[in-house]
């Protein structure tokens, strides 16, 4: 069976350089790469990303020789969903990359429970189990920076990509890498749905390796026993039990405190209208009053535009996975892996971000 020195002797070849000068380009000289093609010699971490880049593999490919789970896919798929399934291949690789060189994904999955009741109780059971870990770190899910949150507490890699219509996000799972790709939105409650909806994917094992969700809100993925699930788990999970009871009180509602919940948790009022009608909160009739309501005639009430508007300009923007910046910032730092990775992740010419970084440390260095 092949092995790692095969394959880098595969790609000497390939290269079309002399095995020197592939030493060269990689940073080894005759000597210890000749050790480490006939094994007398390991390559390093950093051989083999530096390999990898020079021959625009992945690290994982050299050590394992199997692609990425979702390599197949990316090729495959078309239209929005293709550009979002290729962010997450490039992302899932990184990850599978950064686990092969000691920096392995944080995930912490929660206790599922027993798995009885239908897929909506099943949905609800996870997301108690779910805010219980938020609630242990400290935490709320009223928090603005919902991706933070879903990185800090399940060490999931959140991303926003920038894709055509009609996408609204997707999950991804393999042994070493959970990925959440979001779509860019201009609707922040929207995004932040789609977010809890596919986080309730991951926690639930739903669709391994990829799960795509074109439309989060289609009700023609509204019998399929996994969208159900995690449609009941976004719910629970945005709009707790027992904070909505609280809120809603003894005294009910009215439109402007309706539009303050919903403009409070951070939720459509057509989401909103039905939690609440599923907890009998409020009857099907106001159900139907408020679910009218839209996200932007809700903030107005609330007299919370400008709150909306700036959580647009950042649910509009590109965000890179958290946790990715940071290990592969702290591979580079430790010699484990090149600047590449990182530079790659900020959307930085890899060179420039090196002569900034060696600037700034200078400059802290002579203060």
């Amino acid at each position: 069976m092949p092995n790692t020195p095969d394959r880098v002797r595969e790609l000497i070849q390939a290269s079309g350089l002399s095995q020197r000068d592939f030493g060269l380009r990689i940073g080894l000289d005759d000597s210890k790469l000749s050790k480490s093609l006939s094994g007398s010699r390991r390559f390093s971490s950093l051989d083999l990303a530096r390999i990898a880049e020079l021959c625009t593999v992945t690290v994982d490919w050299l050590i394992t020789g199997e692609e990425p789970p979702l390599a197949l896919a990316a090729r495959t798929t078309g239209g929005s969903a293709g550009e979002a399934i290729r962010a997450a291949r490039r992302y899932s690789t990184l990850r599978s990359d950064m686990a092969a060189v000691g920096f392995p994904q944080p995930w912490q999955p929660v206790l599922q429970g027993p798995a009885a009741g239908n897929w909506t109780e099943r949905g609800r059971r996870l997301a108690t189990n779910a805010l219980g870990a938020v609630a242990r770190r400290g935490l709320s899910v009223q928090q603005e920076d919902l991706p933070k949150l879903v990185e800090e507490v399940f060490g999931v890699d959140v991303a926003v990509v920038e894709v055509g219509p009609d996408f609204d996000g997707l999950a991804a799972a393999s042994s070493e890498a959970k990925i959440i790709v979001l779509a860019t939105c201009h609707l922040p409650s929207r995004q932040r749905f789609t977010l809890a909806h596919e986080l309730g994917h991951l926690l639930a094992g739903d669709n391994q390796e990829l799960h795509l969700d074109n439309d989060v809100f289609d009700k023609a993925y509204a019998k399929e026993p996994s969208e159900i699930q995690a449609n009941a788990f976004a719910a629970a999970f945005l709009m707790p039990e027992e904070d909505m009871r609280q809120a809603v009180g003894t005294t009910g509602l009215t439109e402007a405190s309706f539009a303050a919940l919903a403009c409070d948790w951070m939720v459509t009022p057509s989401a909103l209208a039905y939690r609440l009608l599923n907890l009998r909160l409020i009857d099907a009739g106001a159900c139907e009053r408020y679910k009218a309501i839209s996200s932007a005639n809700a903030a107005a009430l609330a007299g919370r535009g400008e709150e909306l508007a700036r959580r647009t300009v950042t649910t509009s923007s590109t965000r890179p996975p958290g946790l990715l910046v940071r290990d592969t910032y702290a591979a580079y730092e430790t010699g484990e892996a090149t600047l590449r990775p990182y530079a790659g992740l900020l959307g930085r010419d890899v060179d420039a971000l090196r002569r900034d970084l060696e600037t700034g440390s200078e400059a802290s260095s002579s203060s």
